[in-house]
């Protein structure tokens, strides 16, 4: 694993729920130091309560500055001008950005630095730091998400790729998408917290009160319910299903009433991440509704292994990344072939059950997140050698 650097790492709130950034960011700060920049200048914010509460709520961690949350992680939330395409923007966000990083930087020790980016916009950072490296880290098709201006960050992406001494991508979608564009790339799919999620198997685990006096079968999501959610099919299945209960975990940033309305639908909100095994020991399927578009064919979802971790039969629209797990998953097009998979598990002896979820959790064993940063450390070093060899 990469060792004795200062590691700049452009990414989302790191106050969020823990996502692959954290994972990977985390397994570095034993090593390293990095400085966690919570950057937000890639969608303009609307006039919606939930851009607004997300704008206070950014100023408030500006007027805080860095804060050490452990020895070896620094978290700085920067003052930024959210303008995506507009070139004063950028040049702005360049001085106001660089200037808040290397204030950081002077309170470390001297090492080299590397830039990693878990946002696609930030080409205009690179080369500010005297850095040994530059890595840009990415997890989605960042143009297709609701609200951002898919030219400007695709010409943003594109500069950055070319500058990054290395691209990891996390499926085969963006492997093929971010090929052409990249000087050298590592499809490296998510990790998993196998020990944190396998807690859902243990005996002693005490189920959460709030899904565990729910009638069973609970069918199970974990994760923000955002646009590219399939409403329409969980509420389908939902009505299709009376006496089966959906339990939903995690906040709703899209209309979701019409599961609302039904009575065998909790939304029970956003819980911490060390209480999802609790949760995950309550639930008897775990499900991946995602719709199929252009944003969700490169996704690859970080539940897929939490939810397998766990134990748990999963059911899933028919991802492409999803896919590649089709021994140990059920994939379904439709809602008919949806409560069909549901349904199937659900009817599975003990025996059987028990014999799937141990298969699930000893196939998850070689996917844990150490191996993953390991594989990525040593491609970046790879990288940097070839780069002073071609130099020399």
């Amino acid at each position: 694993m990469i060792e004795n650097r200062n590691i700049i790492c452009i990414a989302s709130n790191y106050w969020y729920d823990p996502t692959s950034k954290h994972h990977v960011m985390n397994l570095l700060a034993e090593r390293n130091h990095v400085i966690w920049v919570n950057y937000h200048g890639s969608r303009r914010p609307t006039a919606s309560v939930r851009d607004f509460g997300a704008i206070v709520g950014k100023l408030r961690q500006i007027v805080q500055g860095p804060r050490r949350v452990h020895e070896n992680l620094t978290v700085v939330t920067p003052l930024v001008v959210p303008m995506p395409g507009s070139d004063a923007a950028a040049d702005i966000n360049a001085t106001l950005l660089t200037r808040q990083i290397r204030s950081v930087l002077r309170t470390l020790p001297k090492r080299p630095v590397q830039l990693w980016s878990f946002a696609p916009d930030i080409d205009y950072l690179c080369g500010r730091f005297d850095e040994e490296a530059i890595l840009y880290y990415c997890v989605d098709e960042f143009s297709q998400f609701t609200g951002y201006d898919a030219g400007a960050i695709l010409e943003s992406e594109r500069h950055l790729a070319a500058r990054a001494d290395l691209t990891v991508v996390t499926s085969q979608q963006l492997l093929a998408t971010k090929r052409p564009i990249s000087r050298r790339i590592l499809h490296v799919p998510h990790g998993v917290d196998v020990e944190h999620f396998a807690k859902a198997m243990s005996d002693g685990i005490e189920v959460p009160g709030d899904i565990a006096s729910l009638p069973k079968p609970v069918l199970g999501f974990w994760g923000l319910i955002q646009d590219w959610v399939d409403i329409d099919l969980l509420a389908s299945v939902a009505e299709k299903r009376p006496k089966w209960t959906i339990a939903l975990i995690g906040d709703a940033a899209t209309d979701a009433s019409r599961l609302a309305a039904l009575k065998n639908v909790h939304l029970l909100g956003r819980r911490p991440y060390n209480q999802l095994p609790a949760y995950a020991a309550g639930i008897d399927i775990g499900l991946i509704p995602f719709r199929i578009n252009e944003l969700t064919r490169a996704v690859n979802p970080i539940k897929l292994r939490e939810y397998l971790s766990a134990g748990l039969p999963v059911v899933s629209t028919p991802l492409p990344e999803v896919a590649c797990y089709a021994n140990l998953v059920s994939i379904a097009a439709d809602t008919h072939a949806f409560v069909e998979a549901c349904e199937k598990s659900v009817n599975e002896t003990r025996p059987q059950k028990q014999t799937r979820r141990t298969a699930r959790l000893s196939a998850m064993q070689t996917e844990a997140w150490p191996a993953k940063v390991d594989q990525i450390s040593a491609e970046l070093t790879q990288a940097i050698a070839t780069k002073h060899t071609t130099a020399a």
